[in-house]
């Protein structure tokens, strides 16, 4: 970034023109080349596409390998040249396979990402095109409208009625109106009124703006550099961390204890060393990292299939951890195609005129796209030849109504339509079917008594109003009062088909729907009804406004519905159902939706949403369809169901082999296994799980909303590692004492019995259920079969004696699978008995 900032907002448009080599058609297709190469892809930090050789050498990044490397490399040095070799091969193997399923889910990712990618409207060569935010470069002209997300630190060119949401930089609460001028170069950037700044929001208007500044070189990539941010941990990331710190306790405590030991009991320095650290790679799932990125990616493309593309990978979990989604009625609910029923007139009576107003004002206005006007637009063709627009008062949310001026002839007539209560807050006069006009308290109550009829039966009601301006070319917000209101449009939205059954199946998931609408309470109320939900409990804006936040958190549980909530609203609601110890997921595709879904533990946008609420959000659905989510909630369960059985395989078998291992050690006159059969037992334990995946699902593990439980995993990690280890300690006792066996023989034994035993305990653990009656996934399946085959071939292979085997009889091998086989029952025994105490794990 340079030291000294470029102070634009006090130059005049031709000098930057000139100073940026542009123009007001933009730039040309034959300068984008160079300016790209010059300042770089518009990001606030290079994208790290991890290299294949970065990506490979991250394999090798953890402490632990790193001090067994410098350990064989020593081996190398005192001459013990094959075994040193043996465990870098192994490592070199373990890491490979890392590395390929990573490298895969990595491009996986990536692939989806570029699906929801932020774009924005520039003029090149003269001509408005779409293109990606990350291809703007200095110099280009961008055309901005609400809801756009600003890709760069620029100037105005032109502007109407442009309001910015600058909260994200300076902090202030409301939106800043822009215009374009000249200012002092002491300007503070607050008040640099002149200029926009990227990672801001437009909230209304329009603007064209000259970009002077991208990337790290913009006022928010000086921020960012300074502040690091990074996103909220989610509640997953939390346990994974948690789970990483107990694991490291204990194999620090164990790795120096043994060593210890085994150097009081006078046992060669550099082999109890490379014991300790080979127990210390078998205690540590050093897949875990690999694993739950291979899963979560894995999961990700299979909910990319069902149109739900996950931007940030950890949300996952969150999504199968929901148990309230909040969502607004339109499009999800609803058909999202709203109809225009009648346009009447203040007494009921159907109006030409009110419809010939409202298509007008539909018609003319050039803000952001929305289906009302669209609706109004398709309903009948007007010609509008002998009229003329002459300006226009954008759409805000703060309104909630738009105007535009209109010229016929010699007269100038400001056109209001929007919202009904606020149409009425600037009315003082009401024009009857007859032309005459009374006070607007003369027909008030009628007014209303007619809005609440058609909010019963459903329909959506906005206001039309005018005024005569005398001959003037501008019209301004002041400009709105004293008008005349003239009618009503009446519109519909019909239920979605099949929403109610959509609805019931979220709720079989444990996830309970509540609407948050902007609508009035009839309206939203009668929809409900007809999508047959059922106890409806409602909370108006006007009566959050009346509750304190205790209160608040208390009745928001039992509320399904939030009618006639203000924009900055929902995010109260968001957060006193977090408060209130849910999971709440968030839909939303509109300007006013981007600090309700920034604040849910899952903000899910739509592909068609504005540019704020896509970038808010974690997850972007390609269809705005309630029966899409239902989908999706059961991937993403199925996704943490399969990162959790990784978790519980490693801390079953792995956690009994690995202590049962350090005890024996104590008390035989030689090491249970060499450092390479540990690692080697690692390596050939981790190929199954390496699978998990893409492992079937019980129905069970998806049919309710599921969190990280790091209590229940450490009671699971003791239930199965004592199991382990009892049978572990069994099979010691009758390869000592039964068979009488040797150094060789007794290593074999173990290495079979734990390689095996592990592979195969994965098959019960998978599953809540017995393991006979829940089919795994194909690739789990022929993996555990492929190893249970490679490992009872080692000891038989040429090369055996250099991995320290000796092929065993076929009594040891009987008695072998005996054992293995009493260890699966028990397994399943305290399975059920594990369950049974800790139902909810």
């Amino acid at each position: 970034m340079p030291t000294t900032p470029f102070p634009f907002w006090n130059f005049d448009i031709v000098s930057l023109f000139q100073r940026l080599e542009s123009t007001e058609s933009g730039l040309s297709s034959s300068q984008i080349p160079l300016k790209r190469k010059r300042f770089g892809a518009n990001q606030l930090k290079k994208q790290k596409s991890a290299s294949t050789l970065s990506l490979f050498v991250a394999q090798f990044k953890s402490p632990i390998i790193l001090i067994l490397f410098c350990a064989t490399l020593l081996s190398f040095y005192l001459s013990d040249t094959i075994d040193a070799l043996i465990i870098l091969v192994i490592i070199m193997v373990s890491g490979i396979l890392g590395f390929w399923q990573e490298k895969g889910a990595s491009e996986a990712i990536q692939k989806l990402l570029s699906i929801v990618q932020i774009k924005c409207n520039v003029l090149r060569d003269g001509i408005e095109i779409e293109i990606s935010i990350e291809d703007l470069v200095p110099g280009d002209v961008v055309i901005l409208n609400a809801g756009d997300i600003l890709p760069g630190d620029g100037i105005l060119l032109e502007s109407k009625d442009l309001f910015v949401d600058e909260a994200m930089l300076s902090g202030e609460t409301f939106p800043v109106e822009k215009s374009v001028s000249i200012l002092p170069i002491v300007t503070t950037l607050g008040k640099r009124t002149n200029s926009v700044w990227m990672g801001t929001h437009v909230v209304s208007g329009t603007a064209k703006v000259l970009l002077i500044h991208t990337g790290s070189y913009t006022e928010f990539g000086g921020v960012s550099k300074r502040l690091r941010l990074r996103p909220e941990e989610t509640d997953f990331e939390r346990g994974i961390r948690r789970f990483g710190y107990l694991l490291m306790q204990v194999t620090i405590l164990l790795v120096i204890g043994i060593f210890a030991i085994n150097l009081y009991l006078q046992r060669p320095v550099i082999e109890a060393f490379l014991f300790s650290l080979a127990l210390a790679v078998g205690l540590t799932p050093q897949l875990l990292p690999a694993i739950i990125t291979i899963n979560l990616s894995h999961g990700a493309r299979r909910m990319a299939e069902k149109k739900v593309i996950v931007k940030r990978l950890a949300s996952i979990e969150n999504f199968g951890s929901m148990d309230i989604i909040c969502s607004d009625k339109t499009g999800t609910l609803t058909e999202g195609v709203v109809q225009l029923k009648v346009a009447v007139g203040v007494e009921g009576e159907p109006s030409e005129r009110v419809f010939l107003y409202a298509f007008l004002n539909s018609f003319y206005e050039t803000g952001f796209t929305n289906p009302i006007d669209e609706a109004i637009r398709i309903y009948k063709k007007i010609d509008v030849s002998e009229f003329q627009k002459t300006d226009e008062i954008p759409y805000d949310f703060n309104r909630k109504r738009l105007s535009v001026l209109i010229k016929k002839d010699n007269e100038h007539i400001m056109l209001t339509k929007g919202a009904f209560k606020s149409i009425l807050s600037i009315c003082s006069s009401v024009e009857l079917a007859s032309g005459t006009f009374v006070p607007l308290r003369d027909k008030l109550d009628d007014l209303m008594s007619l809005y609440g009829e058609y909010g019963k039966q459903g329909f959506r009601v906005l206001g039309i109003a005018h005024k005569k301006m005398a001959g003037t070319l501008k019209i301004h917000k002041s400009d709105e009062e004293d008008m005349v209101f003239l009618g009503f449009l009446v519109l519909f939205d019909p239920p979605k088909p099949g929403i109610s059954q959509t609805i019931e199946s979220l709720k079989s998931l444990g996830v309970e729907l509540k609407i948050i609408t902007g609508d009035n309470k009839l309206v939203a109320q009668s929809i409900s009804e007809q999508i047959g939900m059922k106890n409806i409990a409602m909370l108006t804006g006007t009566d959050l406004t009346q509750m304190s936040d205790e209160a608040l958190m208390k009745r928001v549980s039992r509320t399904t519905i939030f009618a006639e909530i203000e924009p900055n609203q929902k995010e109260r609601i968001i957060l006193s159902l977090k408060k209130a110890g849910h999971v709440v997921g968030y839909i939303g595709d509109g300007i006013n939706d981007a600090s309700a879904i920034l604040s849910a533990d899952v903000g899910i946008s739509v592909d068609s949403a504005v540019d704020v609420a896509k970038e808010a959000s974690d997850i972007v659905l390609l269809e705005k369809d309630l029966s899409v989510l239902v989908e999706g909630v059961k991937e993403g369960r199925a996704t943490f169901a399969n990162t959790l059985k990784y978790v519980l395989m490693a801390t079953s078998a792995n956690f009994g082999n690995m202590f049962s291992m350090a005890g024996v050690s104590l008390f035989l006159p030689f090491l249970p296994l060499l450092p390479k059969q540990i690692l080697l037992t690692n390596m050939l334990t981790d190929l199954p799980e390496m699978t998990i995946a893409t492992d079937s699902v019980d129905q069970e593990m998806i049919q309710y909303p599921r969190r990280w439980d790091i209590q229940g995993i450490r009671k699971f990690m003791l239930t199965f590692g004592i199991v382990s280890s009892v049978f572990d300690l069994l099979t010691f006792g009758c390869l000592l004492f039964l068979l009488g066996a040797d150094q060789e023989q007794f290593r074999t034994g173990w290495f079979l019995e734990s390689v095996v035993s592990a592979s195969i305990i994965v098959l019960v653990v998978r599953s809540r259920k017995p393991f006979f009656h829940s089919k795994p996934g194909k690739y789990l399946l022929l993996a555990t079969f492929f190893i249970f085959v490679i490992t009872l071939a080692l000891p038989f292979t040429p090369f055996s004696g250099l991995l320290g085997f000796t092929p065993p009889s076929m009594y040891t091998l009987l008695l072998l699978g005996v054992i293995i086989i009493f260890y699966i029952l028990t397994a399943e025994v305290m399975k059920k008995i594990f369950y049974h105490y800790n139902p909810n794990f």
